[in-house]
Formats: C-alpha cells, sequence, structure tokens
C-alpha cells in the first residue's frame, strides 16, 4: 500500500521553544530545528511505500519556509494541531484516495527510513495505528487506511487517547525517538542523527548539558 505522509511543520520561532536551551541563541535554534525537520522529511521520503510528503503548516511564512526543503504544503485554516491535521487528511483522502494517510511528528532526527517503512508495513493491517513514543506516553505516528478518518488526537498523553480506536504498532527506536528537550536530543544522538542535525551540532559546539556522545 502507498501512503500520504502528514508532516506538521510550526513555523518559527515558535517551533519546538522548548529546545531553545540547546542552542542559546535564536539564529541557532532556528537553525537546529530546520535540520531536525529536514532529516526527519528526509527519512520519510526515502521510506518504502511513502508516496509523497506533505507539510502541514500554519501560516504563509511556514509555506515559504518548506519551499527550502521543497516539499508540498498545506496551509491550515483551522486553529490547534489535530484540526490541522484533520483537514490536511481530509484533502490529502479527497486528492489520493486509494493510498492511505499517515501523519508523522517533524522532530525525529535520527529516523531510518527502514523502520518507517515497517511500521506503515504493519499499519496497513488496521484501520487507524499509532507507535508512541520512546516514553510510551505520546505518538509519533497515527495511520488510517483509505476510506478511514484520520481522527488525531496528539498532545499531552496522546498514546491513551488514540489508543482508543487505533491499533498500537511496534516500531524501531528511531521511529519513537521525537525530541522537544536538549536530553531528548541527546538520546536521540545515541541512535545516530541525520547528517542535516548533525552537522548544525558540530557547528554549534553544545554545552555540557547537552552531551551527545563520548567526550
Amino acid at each position: 500500500m502507498w501512503w500520504t505522509v502528514l508532516l506538521p511543520a510550526k513555523s518559527l520561532p515558535e517551533a519546538k521553544s522548548r529546545l531553545a536551551g540547546a542552542t542559546g541563541d535564536a539564529t541557532a535554534h532556528r537553525e537546529l530545528v530546520l535540520a531536525i525537520r529536514a532529516d526527519t522529511m528526509a527519512a520519510a521520503r526515502a521510506a518504502d511505500g511513502v508516496a509523497r510528503l506533505v507539510l502541514v503548516v500554519d501560516t504563509a511564512a511556514a509555506a515559504q519556509e518548506a519551499l527550502l526543503a521543497p516539499a508540498q504544503t498545506f496551509v491550515q485554516t483551522r486553529p490547534g494541531l489535530n484540526a490541522a491535521l484533520a483537514e490536511a487528511a481530509a484533502d490529502a483522502a479527497a486528492r489520493w484516495p486509494s493510498h492511505g494517510v499517515a501523519a508523522l511528528v517533524g522532530d525525529l532526527p535520527a529516523l531510518r527510513p527502514e523502520d518507517l517503512a515497517a511500521a506503515l508495513a504493519v499499519a496497513c493491517a488496521s484501520e487507524r495505528a499509532f507507535v508512541p513514543d520512546a516514553a510510551g506516553t505520546g505518538t509519533t505516528l497515527l495511520t488510517a487506511l483509505p476510506g478511514i478518518a484520520l481522527e488525531p488526537a496528539f498532545g499531552v498523553a496522546s498514546a491513551a487517547r488514540h489508543g482508543v480506536g487505533a491499533a498500537p504498532i511496534p516500531a524501531g527506536a528511531s521511529l519513537r525517538r521525537d525530541v522537544d528537550t536538549a536530553e531528548d536530543l541527546a538520546g536521540a544522538a545515541e541512535l545516530g542523527l541525520g547528517p542535516a542535525t548533525a552537522a548544525v551540532l558540530a557547528r554549534l559546539d553544545p554545552s555540557p548539558a547537552v552531551h551527545l556522545g563520548p567526550a
């Protein structure tokens, strides 16, 4: 089965605000967020079964940022992440009705294409499915088969909400390690960061609080 993958991309500088302490200034924060997003997008595009990647953006400015990728974009008209994903999923289902729809978080700098491909293959067996994050409380991937509404419920404790109507599926560590804080980034680094994120961090020379490997 082929999938349309939706990836939310909040406009900067608001995106990943809890990660700002890992960089020290706004310019570095922007570079890091865009690098994490770029690595996530590259891995998603390379995964077997992914027909296309659509960035779900909150403003026209974010759509312009996405052109640097480049990527297809969907500019939300309703406030909030879940409302945006729901309308983007409905649009994708109307445009590509024979393809499944998947919502993938955009902060997976260690994502491996094979981990996403494996999860999508398992998701073909359930009307809706989801991958819990490394902590087991959040969600990194939510899928819906053709003809089935996505019904996103991302946010705090989203795994419990998604578990009501979607099947949990096993996934490789790289698909579960999303990044909100410096500690999360260090955990992702242990798995092996994508080239864009690794390059930015090498330039930034993070403080000891953001330990990314052996000294």
